[in-house]
């Protein structure tokens, strides 16, 4: 059996009871200080690493940038060559379903506005006739006899004058022409006038060729 000594017992209690007071205040100087620097603004010590532009984490800014948004091109209104005598108004026409629709009149050029614009990269595409019935040679009759090196001005809407230096002249039959070749688009920006040519079929009453003049747009002073 035990001897159970109550004095003995009050004094460690006593004792133990005087170092957990001690412990606890003095801890307590650290808890306020914890308190109070809850509302206080965090000051920093040391200095961190000089901020990046995000090169160099993951996500979108670390891809190419987008492309430039494509150029908006300007409505011809009219076109001028001097080496053909063609001075004429431009209307709109468009290509549907692979179909060029033709020039309303004998003196009007077409553009086809579901393909470039002035000012744009890519392919003009006009057209005219060659002649007209009841009225003989029309716009585009003498077209064919550019050189490489002529000159072409196109007026736009904007007021601006865009001009072309002829690079080539060419024939095609009409049954078998490289329609990409001709009407498609193409790095710079270019012209292309197309009109009818080579021998007429008086049975079919159509002629059997294309002409096509393909054209480059060159600065001029007034672009500069």
């Amino acid at each position: 059996m035990v001897n159970f000594d109550p004095l003995t017992t009050y004094r460690l209690s006593r004792r133990r009871l005087s170092l957990l007071l001690a412990a606890t205040a003095a801890l307590l100087p650290v808890s306020a200080a914890v308190a109070q620097d809850e509302s206080a603004p965090i000051i920093s010590t040391q200095r961190g690493e000089v901020p990046s532009t995000g090169a160099r984490r993951p996500g979108p800014m670390n891809q190419a940038p987008p492309a430039a948004a494509a150029r908006k091109g300007v409505a011809p209104v009219a076109i001028t060559i001097d080496k053909a005598q063609v001075d004429a108004e431009v209307e709109r026409l468009e290509v549907v379903d692979g179909v060029m629709q033709d020039p309303t009149g004998p003196w009007v050029v077409s553009w086809y506005e579901n393909l470039a614009a002035l000012g744009q990269r890519g392919n003009v595409v006009m057209a005219g006739h060659i002649d007209y019935w009841n009225v003989g040679p029309a716009v585009f009759y003498t077209i064919g006899q550019l050189a490489e090196g002529d000159q072409i001005a196109v007026t736009g809407e904007d007021g601006d004058i865009y001009t072309y230096q002829v690079e080539w002249v060419r024939n095609y039959e009409a049954g078998n022409a490289p329609i990409e070749e001709i009407v498609g688009a193409t790095p710079g920006e270019d012209l292309t006038l197309i009109t009818c040519g080579g021998t007429f079929d008086y049975v079919t009453r159509e002629y059997l060729e294309r002409t096509v003049v393909r054209a480059n747009r060159v600065e001029t002073p007034d672009d500069v």
